[in-house]
């Protein structure tokens, strides 16, 4: 249970540093969809 919770907050910092460094949940979105293309296009 611990190691899960640790995953999750691991996975929530971040997502609160990478939108806090956009300023704008637009530019975060942006950021999130680029990154969903990378993954495409990798796998």
């Amino acid at each position: 249970m611990s190691q899960k919770f640790a995953i999750l907050l691991g996975l929530a910092l971040v997502t609160l540093g990478l939108s806090a460094c956009n300023n704008t949940l637009d530019g975060a979105g942006r950021d999130i969809e680029n990154w969903g293309k990378d993954i495409q296009r990798n796998s």
